[in-house]
């Protein structure tokens, strides 16, 4: 596998895909029934290969991530190229970014000493979807853009 394989509930919400997936194959309800029980293994295999399917067309499509903790948060911007970062650090250590109340901390005193902003760009060296997916796996969540393109709007002033 490439990638990791869909979790039971994100298999179940993506049933019909799984359907049309396996009927690409020739495989109908009655023929996955028997697979299943007879050949687990072969069933353990067209999960696989279908949750890798899954993962590169959304990673495929991801251009924008964003990874919170207790002082940090990355915002990336993924064009097929290159991956620009938006790091922002509360200083001030009993912040809490994941809290509500840590982030109207942080926007009352984005341009204060307390806050470090810092941008970045670096090529993707190998494939842009594993390092995307390596992000996700590490935490980060796809977004819209949305908190990125301000902060990028406000950096650019």
């Amino acid at each position: 596998m490439k990638y990791t394989r869909l979790t039971k509930e994100q298999l179940e919400e993506l049933h019909p895909e799984f359907i049309n997936f396996l009927a690409s194959q020739s495989i109908d309800k009655a023929e996955w029934d028997i697979i299943k029980v007879k050949q687990p293994e072969v069933a353990e295999q067209e999960l696989d290969v279908f949750s890798d399917l899954i993962w590169e067309g959304v990673l495929g499509n991801a251009k924008y991530l964003e990874h919170y903790s207790k002082n940090y948060i990355f915002l990336f911007h993924c064009t097929e190229v290159h991956m620009m970062t938006i790091i922002i650090r509360a200083l001030v250590t009993d912040v809490d970014l994941l809290q509500k109340e840590g982030l109207q901390w942080l926007s009352d005193n984005l341009f204060t000493d307390n806050v470090e902003v810092q941008r970045g760009q670096k090529v993707f060296a190998d494939d842009r979807n594993k390092e995307i997916f390596e992000l996700i796996r590490q935490g980060a969540i796809l977004t819209d853009g949305e908190l990125f393109e301000q902060m990028n709007g406000i950096l650019e002033r």
